[in-house]
């Protein structure tokens, strides 16, 4: 399910995507083995980078929360990766719990909300909105922008089912992260199937256990094709205790900075690459772009102003930050409306089931994108298609979003790979009973 888009796109050709449409046949016969092997999660959704000679993942969330920015023609994709999700994960599965952010006051996340609760029904599935947030103590509808409301309702709890005051569900799915832990009301659900698994949430899982995965992904997917892995593997270093308004640490980090900085300059040397290089340095948990920093020296990291070290020491949910990762920057040569563009891949299962471009115009090409300023523009598809172009040049519409989805989906074998890797034992016998 690699959709074709009508999106016209800049940036120069990449080698890697005439690789990767001469090897097409080979990467999805290697892609399908993988899937034999490995479960990935119900829903995953990637952040990706072009830097012209290299094409990297970036970011890779588990609980994506921007359905309402994909276009309503990959609707039916979407529904039929749903069913084949579900057929997996509970076959039986006729009611549906969606658990969502405590975000009431966020217009967007809620039409994301409403978007994602219609794809469950379009697949054939009872769906409800439970709520986690306190105040929640009877049903409430919430007006959304288009017209529509949404229904949230109190969770109700038994001693191994959560549901609501009248529904039973067979299965809950979140659309919370979990940044702030998970609350007790969702644990200990021996029952019931939760996608993802609890130790998907920020709680728990961390960037560089992911980018660990995606690495050895990388390089066994780079030695099929006969490539340098680096090419869509952005290297990494890992800072576990710091302090950022004690300022401990820093000599930790300034070395980490160093190391990597130096192995991105050998690379740009044996490449011909004239950018300067740059790391982002960036907490090892959390999302929305909180707690990020453009970096080019490693004397940029020591002695932070308090302005700096407030940005970086909390993120989401108000959490402290201890630990970070140090990673490769990659430019970015996409530019939608006059802005600086970065596409973002939609997963269901182990399928494609769409994009966006974030754009953000007040960003320069080597900062994140993830931040005030930035919007949204849906990829525009064509008629659906699981294959790409053939007779197309590389960097055609559909070769190149073809592409961006070959890369994606390497980094969803790599969540598959992570959660598998740091899945409690609980969870491991609770899956293997339900077959």
């Amino acid at each position: 399910m690699v959709p074709q888009l009508k999106t016209a796109l800049t940036g120069p050709l990449l080698e890697l995507e005439r690789a990767f449409l001469t090897n097409s046949t080979r990467i999805e016969q290697w892609l399908r083995g993988k899937w034999h092997e490995h479960t990935p999660p119900f829903y995953s959704s990637v952040d990706l980078r072009n830097a012209g000679f290299k094409l990297a993942p970036v970011d890779t969330n588990l609980f994506p929360g921007g359905f309402n920015n994909l276009p309503a023609d990959v609707i039916p994709l979407a529904v039929q990766a749903t069913m084949a999700a579900i057929e997996k994960l509970c076959p039986d599965a006729r009611n549906v719990l969606l658990i969502p952010e405590n975000h009431t006051r966020n217009r967007f996340y809620l039409q994301n909300v409403a978007r994602l609760a219609a794809i469950l029904r379009h697949a054939g599935l009872n769906v409800r909105i439970g709520s986690l947030l306190p105040d929640v103590t009877g049903p409430t509808t919430l007006l959304l922008d288009n017209g529509e409301s949404l229904l949230l309702e109190p969770l109700a709890r038994t001693r191994f089912r959560l549901g609501l005051k009248d529904f039973d569900p067979c299965a809950i799915l979140l659309n919370n992260d979990l940044s702030a832990g998970v609350p007790a009301v969702l644990e200990n659900l021996h029952e019931q199937v939760i996608m993802p698994p609890l130790h998907a949430g920020w709680g728990s899982r961390r960037k560089s256990r992911h980018f660990a995965a995606y690495q050895t992904v990388a390089q066994e997917f780079a030695e099929l094709l006969g490539m340098d892995p680096w090419l869509i593997n952005p290297e990494f270093g890992v800072c576990g205790q710091i302090d950022f308004q004690e300022r401990a640490g820093e000599e930790c980090l300034a070395a980490q900075v160093d190391d990597l900085l130096g192995r991105i300059r050998r690379k740009y040397v044996e490449y011909g690459v004239e950018d300067k290089p740059f790391v982002i340095v960036k907490a090892d948990a959390g999302t929305y772009g909180m707690g990020i920093m453009t970096v080019y020296d490693a004397s940029e990291v020591v002695g932070l102003n308090r302005k700096q070290r407030n940005k970086m020491a909390v993120v989401k949910e108000g959490l402290r930050v201890s630990e970070v990762m140090i990673q490769e920057g990659v430019h970015t040569t996409e530019t939608v409306d006059e802005g600086v563009a970065e596409p973002v891949v939609y997963m269901i299962d182990r399928y494609v089931v769409g994009g966006f471009y974030r754009i953000n115009a007040s960003r320069g090409r080597d900062e994140n994108l993830n931040a005030p300023g930035m919007h949204f523009k849906p990829l525009a598809f064509e008629l659906p298609c699981s294959v790409p172009d053939p007779c197309g040049a590389p960097d055609a519409p559909p070769n190149r979003f073809f592409a961006c989805g070959v890369v994606a989906r390497l980094a969803l074998v790599a969540a598959s790979l992570e959660l598998e890797e740091s899945q409690p034992m609980d969870e491991m016998l609770e899956a293997e009973a339900r077959g």
